[in-house]
């Protein structure tokens, strides 16, 4: 979760796409580049329900561009391994 946060502020595309699973990835990303600001990140709690399953709990914050409010993305984020390596599947309902 938190090399995937780095690479939305450093505008790294495709380091994202290559961390999200194959089975929900979209061909592209639409608002990556909208100059949103990054502020912040915190995750909440971590855990696997197997070897093959795993949740992050996080908020990250960020600025629009232009100015503005601040906004807080609260998400509980699915994972699974592949390979070895973890990769975002998806954001689960909470």
């Amino acid at each position: 979760m938190r090399s995937r946060y780095s690479a939305y502020v450093l505008g790294l595309r495709d380091y994202v796409l290559g961390t999200w699973h194959a089975s929900t990835r979209p061909e592209k990303l639409e608002r990556f580049d909208s100059g949103v600001k990054w502020l912040g990140l915190t995750v909440k709690r971590a855990w696997t329900t197997s070897d093959a399953e795993g949740f992050v709990e996080f908020v990250a914050r960020s600025k629009p561009p232009g100015g503005g409010p601040a906004d807080r993305l609260h998400e509980l984020s699915r994972f699974a391994r592949t390979d070895g390596r973890w990769q975002y599947v998806d954001a689960v309902e909470s």
